[in-house]
């Protein structure tokens, strides 16, 4: 199921986070209005499965999910990657939390993740790594662009007061 398209909208804190629906690695529908009935939700953008930065980052949001659920957050992933990529990212690196498949960029466009990036003097389009959190009333409590993969957790942490 792709992403539901919307207009690109800048979300920023403060202001009502973008509703979405999306699939998950396993083909389950993910509906964020839904979810949000349950519990807030930290929703991060990273550009590829198993590569070393966003493997780092992965398991860093594994290690901290018990930290996460106990303060009411639900850890949600997003990159380009196919089903099949990410069931394998979550098998071979013991991920417990779930992945949205978003091949077509419409979520990451609607977050403001995807945009010019520059390596090595070739500029291109791509994720940016992004995380934000919103509340259980759908606000965006905290947004965080161009982050770095090591550390970002124990920010994230840090901005919600949990560590």
């Amino acid at each position: 199921m792709p992403t539901t398209p919307l207009p690109r909208v800048m979300c920023s804190e403060g202001v009502a986070a973008p509703n979405f629906t999306a699939t998950l690695q396993d083909g389950r529908p993910f509906h964020l209005q839904e979810a949000l009935k349950q519990s807030g939700v930290i929703l991060y953008f990273y550009p590829k499965d198993s590569t070393p930065g966003c493997t780092t980052q992965a398991c860093d949001f594994r290690d901290a999910k018990d930290t996460f659920d106990g303060a009411g957050w639900r850890v949600i992933g997003v990159s380009r990657d196919s089903e099949a990529s990410h069931q394998r990212f979550i098998d071979a690196q013991g991920l417990n939390f779930d992945l949205i498949v978003d091949a077509d960029t419409s979520l990451h466009e609607l977050y403001g993740a995807w945009g010019e990036k520059t390596n090595y003097g070739k500029t291109y389009m791509g994720a940016i790594r992004s995380t934000f959190v919103i509340s259980k009333d759908g606000i965006v409590q905290w947004a965080g662009r161009n982050v770095r993969a090591k550390g970002h957790v124990s920010r994230v942490l840090n901005e919600l007061d949990l560590e």
